[in-house]
């Protein structure tokens, strides 16, 4: 029940803290029970074995058996990493969020716990229907963060948040339906495991826009494609970040982001391998506009939080980019780049927050010189900027090598055109770091008499900068344990590929054949 427990701890946990009669020890509780998921989540990755792609932990039990719906929970090397990372980040934004929020405390860490319980359930879940629901039920707790504990417009960057999202949720859920009936056509019952609608064969024309697979892809497309969100759906994204509490904008770039990624990798290229091949370069094209758009439109932005909201654009423009390159490397780099912007993104949104505790002020124009006030601060601020721009022996870079050579190798265009995103990513995150840290110091810093980084900062900000040397130089800890996942994805988009390449040369000789005996 190890998966379980992940799953459903968090709401028992949300339960404990609402009715708690003592708020004033509410953050102790909340970072302790924190510290037991991310202790159980370390006991998984012990007992977990690298050398097989087949799923582990495997929890599996009729739920509405009419229906062949399932309580399917199980984990394998490309969902490993991400439950991982939302356990490893989740202590640390308690600790980031003790200065930040001061209102409804209680209430603040009942939602974290039940957005974490959607995000985990999300990751894990094998059966369609169970997915829908844990993916659809991460809305509400993220919508509350954001409009009860934000910025002054934040009512409007909740509604927006949430009905993009669920507009987007309600392509799929038509799409799994109509994969359920298909299944039923097929072999009499219904089914919405993914495994038993894997083996269905469901009807594809190379070519035809129409067929049943591309318009069932589009369904499970559209709805990953918002949540990413890729260019031109990303329109929610800035105005949530921006509204978002520091620890909001933490999980929705570090981990809430990834569950459209992952249901790509997970759902939408399995199942509709034909319809994914076909439509690859349209999803290649966007995400190449998505890094050149997110980085041109940052590099003119006033507010820190926004520049770093539109870098984020960007850089989950890279992740589709390798997924779609259908080659191990390209898909490797996508998934190793959801762990990397899960760190430094939520760094630098943790720096942020920091600097705005202090200052009350994001605006760029506000800034300079802060490297003569906030040293220590600085020194921080400059490793992660490295870590998002890929400099060499950092995370970023493995990442975006991967990304970029498996982009190259399957289309040279869209290999050479991402590149001009690490140019354009480097010179609007050098440029922000330039005109804040450096230069003349303004006077209005100074009398501010700022503190440097004190002891809880410290807590969140040395395990985020470890893990982007530790990453950076030492990947095969990491990639190994998602190699034979990969692998195995791998090799059955390249045989679908096959199969249809084998079906044409199939179909040419028996039109050739027809036409002979008729001769």
């Amino acid at each position: 029940m190890m998966l379980s427990a992940l799953t459903f701890l968090p709401v028992v946990f949300a339960l404990l803290i609402i009715f708690n009669p003592q708020e004033k020890i509410t953050s102790k509780l909340a970072l302790v029970f924190s510290g037991l998921l991310f202790v159980l989540s370390l006991v998984l990755l012990y007992n977990f074995n690298p050398n097989t792609s087949d799923l582990q932990f495997v929890e599996k039990s009729a739920w509405i058996p009419q229906l062949g719906i399932q309580y399917f929970l199980g984990i394998d090397g490309i969902s490993l990493w991400l439950v991982m990372l939302s356990n490893f980040l989740l202590p640390l934004v308690i600790i980031g969020s003790l200065k930040s929020i001061k209102v409804k405390v209680k209430s603040f860490y009942a939602a974290l716990f039940l957005l974490q319980a959607s995000m985990i359930g999300s990751f894990l879940s094998l059966d369609l229907i169970l997915f829908y629901i844990f993916f659809e039920s991460s809305l509400i707790p993220m919508a509350l963060m954001i409009g009860i504990w934000g910025g002054d417009k934040k009512v409007y960057a909740s509604f927006k948040f949430f009905i993009y999202t669920m507009f987007g949720s309600v392509f799929m859920l038509a799409s799994i339906i109509c994969l359920m009936l298909l299944n039923k056509s097929a072999t009499g019952e219904f089914s919405s495991s993914v495994l038993d609608l894997y083996r269905i064969d469901i009807a594809f024309v190379d070519g035809r826009f129409f067929s049943t697979q591309t318009l069932l892809f589009l369904g499970f497309a559209i709805a990953f494609a918002i949540k990413v969100p890729m260019f031109p759906l990303h329109t929610w994204l800035p105005d949530a970040h921006v509204q978002a509490p520091t620890p909001g904008s933490v999980i929705l770039a570090g981990v809430m982001l990834k569950m459209g990624t992952y249901g790509f990798l997970r759902f939408a290229i399995p199942l509709f391998p034909d319809a994914s091949s076909q439509l690859s370069w349209v999803f290649s094209f966007l995400a190449v506009i998505g890094i050149i758009y997110g980085a041109l439109v940052a590099m003119v932005q006033t507010d820190i939080k926004k520049l770093v909201a539109y870098s984020s654009v960007s850089h989950m423009g890279y992740i589709i980019l390798g997924m779609f390159a259908f080659n191990e490397i390209g898909l490797t780099g996508g998934l190793y780049q959801m762990l990397n912007h899960g760190i430094s993104t939520g760094a630098l949104f943790f720096l942020v927050g920091m600097i705005y505790d202090r200052t009350h002020t994001r605006e760029i124009s506000a800034y300079g010189g802060l490297a003569k006030v906030l040293p220590i601060y600085t020194i921080f601020f400059l490793i992660i900027t490295f870590s998002s721009i890929a400099v060499p022996l950092t995370n970023g870079f493995v990442g975006e090598f991967y990304i970029l050579l498996g982009a190259y190798i399957n289309e040279p265009f869209w290999g050479a055109l991402a590149i001009l995103g690490v140019v354009l990513g480097a010179t609007y995150m050098l440029w922000m770091v330039k005109k804040v840290f450096f230069g003349a110091t303004n006077p209005n810093l100074v009398a501010m008499n700022l503190k440097d980084i004190t002891i809880s900062e410290y807590c969140v900000l040395v395990p985020l900068v470890v893990f982007v040397f530790w990453m950076g130089i030492f990947p095969g800890h990491f990639l190994k344990y998602s190699e034979q996942s990969l692998s195995n994805l791998s090799n059955n988009i390249n045989n679908y590929e096959l199969k249809i390449a084998d079906d044409f040369v199939k179909s040419k000789e028996l039109i050739t054949k027809t036409l002979k005996a008729s001769h």
